[in-house]
């Protein structure tokens, strides 16, 4: 390529160039320089308030920097159409909000909505993409239900299911695992990790489980007071050092016996 800005193996597809976010006047996160791995399952980690969200918020284009800028293949995101973005790019935010009266599928379908346009309305391969995330997040049984009906665990993965739908190479996701009970939590964490490698999506999370990231993740991001203290691959940053840091508890860290990541032993 002779685009100067355009993506390369040094320049990653997604990436923030010295980000200052906030709210209004309120500074949450300030100088913050950060490339997203592709093709990696990144975590971010800190603990609550320490910008996590608001970082995710500004990667995903819902919030426009105070400075510095997004860039998505080179360009900023924010001078991007955003259905553009949106092929390109899918969020699943952290508190969703559905229409009120909308069934499980039609939801679900609202997924392929950055694929239409006025010479492509809904055809076979949106039928099939909203079938293929009904069944990979096991609510292809609830399509017929009203989302308003679901429990809290249900609607978590029906909306994942929304964001899956969309078929997208990038992925952000704000805590997937709410409301979720263990067995859901590794179910989907597994799907994530799928996606990740046989799919080769990249996929960016937060996450509030230490040990759920450092077992996931393949780029792990630890954020306190909004800042970025450490990043890589979990078996080389993760240290009871860096967890006191970060968290202000003391504790050991282990080996996990299974998936041979470190693991967080409070003390």
């Amino acid at each position: 390529m002779t685009d100067e800005t355009a993506a390369t193996p040094a320049s990653p597809r997604l990436r923030g160039e010295t980000l200052r976010l906030g709210y209004r006047q309120r500074v949450i996160c300030d100088g913050l320089d950060l490339r997203i791995p592709d093709g990696s399952f990144t975590v971010i980690i800190g603990p609550n308030g320490c910008g996590k969200s608001t970082l995710l918020r500004s990667l995903s284009r819902l919030l426009k920097p105070l400075s510095g800028q997004v860039c998505l293949d080179g360009r900023d995101i924010h001078g991007l159409p955003a259905k553009a973005v949106a092929r390109q790019l899918g969020l699943l935010p952290q508190s969703a909000v559905a229409p009120d009266g909308i069934s499980v599928a039609d939801l679900v379908a609202r997924g392929r909505y950055p694929h239409q346009s006025l010479l492509r309305q809904w055809s076979r391969q949106d039928e099939d993409a909203v079938g293929q995330a009904l069944a990979a997040t096991g609510t292809a049984d609830l399509a017929d239900r009203l989302v308003d009906e679901l429990s809290g665990g249900q609607r978590q993965r029906v909306w994942v299911a929304m964001a899956l739908a969309q078929q997208t190479p990038l992925l952000l996701l704000d805590e997937p695992t709410t409301y979720l009970d263990i067995a859901h939590q590794i179910e989907l964490l597994e799907l994530f990790r799928r996606l990740n490698r046989e799919g080769g999506r990249t996929l960016v999370a937060v996450l509030h489980d230490i040990n759920h990231a450092c077992r996931y993740a393949t780029h792990l991001i630890a954020m306190k007071d909004g800042r970025i203290v450490a990043e890589g691959a979990p078996s080389r940053i993760v240290t009871a050092e860096l967890i006191e840091q970060v968290f202000g508890l003391p504790c050991l860290i282990i080996e996990d016996p299974v998936s041979h990541t470190p693991m967080v032993i409070p003390r």
